[in-house]
């Protein structure tokens, strides 16, 4: 089974930047999972980011176009988050997903806090 583990969230204040990281192991078949990240506040339902195909293809969340850039790397096997201009809204905990077929994968999530 696939584990994940997260890193990269920290304290940033708005308009700052940082670059969320997923590493990935425990599988043999990394380039044929879909990856995202996801994002959830307190009292709120867990919500989409961003998601990246085993072929590459890339789907944003409307607030995170232009703003978020999903990668992976699949040697490495790892995907990461690239978040610039920071908004205070952005504060969250954001999970790495993995999903293939009928198999969803989470991992312990990172908090990000902006804030001045």
């Amino acid at each position: 089974q696939i584990e994940l583990v997260e890193s990269g969230g920290d304290l940033v204040q708005p308009g700052g930047s940082l670059r969320l990281s997923c590493a990935a192991s425990r599988t043999l078949s990394f380039t044929m999972f879909e990856m995202g990240w996801y994002r959830q506040v307190p009292g709120k339902e867990r919500e989409l980011v961003a998601q990246i195909s085993k072929d590459f293809i890339t789907k944003y969340a409307d607030f995170a176009k232009g703003r978020f850039t999903i990668s992976r790397d699949n040697v490495k096997e790892s995907i990461h988050l690239q978040m610039d201009s920071l908004k205070t809204e952005d504060t969250a905990v954001y999970f790495c997903r993995a999903h293939w077929g009928l198999r969803t994968t989470w991992g312990q999530g990172t908090q990000v806090t902006v804030s001045s």
